[in-house]
């Protein structure tokens, strides 16, 4: 889906631009940075807390130096169970009369519409700054921008290396795709705040209401 849309909103001249090799990131930032990611996200969208945590736990134990033991059992034995868990849980409540519908079908249709719609957003900022910055981004990488990790960022690379093999924009493109990841959250949390969470029949600020309102009538 992301190739051809990607040719057609840029230029020959702009698909072979080469970026400036990374800087090398410090230990103490790669830990602080899901700390202060969980933090912030979670005291501000409470909601997002679970899938959020979850990701910053797991980059946490990667980059910490300290829980190799946790960090290789998260990513191999413990990934591929909760897999398996899921595929089962979804796949057996996925019946023909709750599938086969026309309401399915007008989802898988938004959701097409969405990620091209994501990919062409990425791609069109991603150009403007390219501008901005005298030629010095790759408008590729926008594409990247999209929740598909690491998938989005191989596209971004396969596309630039079709118009330069030497192009490598591989580590640049998975900047806007873990940024992509972190805003589909955000994003999630605030729809959880605006229309309540399905999970529990409730919205946040009805149960902030009903907090406030126990509070108030308590005796002094």
């Amino acid at each position: 889906i992301q190739p051809p849309i990607m040719r057609w909103l840029t230029t020959a001249e702009e698909r072979k631009i080469k970026m400036e090799q990374l800087k090398p990131i410090s230990q103490t930032v790669k830990i602080i940075f899901p700390v202060t990611v969980t933090i912030v996200c979670c005291l501000m969208l409470p909601g997002v807390t679970p899938l959020l945590g979850m990701l910053m736990l797991g980059n946490l134990f990667r980059e910490s130096g300290v829980t190799a033991r946790l960090h290789e059992t998260a990513e191999t034995h413990l990934i591929n169970i909760v897999t398996i868990l899921l595929a089962l849980a979804v796949g057996s409540s996925m019946t023909a009369e709750s599938f086969l519908r026309l309401e399915t079908i007008k989802i898988i249709i938004l959701g097409l519409l969405a990620f091209c719609m994501a990919t062409a957003g990425g791609v069109i900022f991603a150009k403007i700054m390219s501008k901005l910055s005298g030629g010095k981004i790759n408008p590729l990488i926008g594409s990247a921008g999209v929740s598909a990790v690491p998938m989005a960022a191989r596209v971004s690379q396969k596309v630039g290396a079709d118009e330069d093999r030497s192009n490598f924009l591989l580590m640049h493109a998975m900047g806007p795709n873990v940024a992509g990841v972190i805003g589909s959250a955000v994003a999630a949390g605030v729809f959880i705040s605006l229309f309540g969470d399905p999970m529990v029949g409730s919205n946040h600020a009805e149960i902030s209401t009903n907090i406030i309102a126990t509070i108030s009538s308590l005796p002094k």
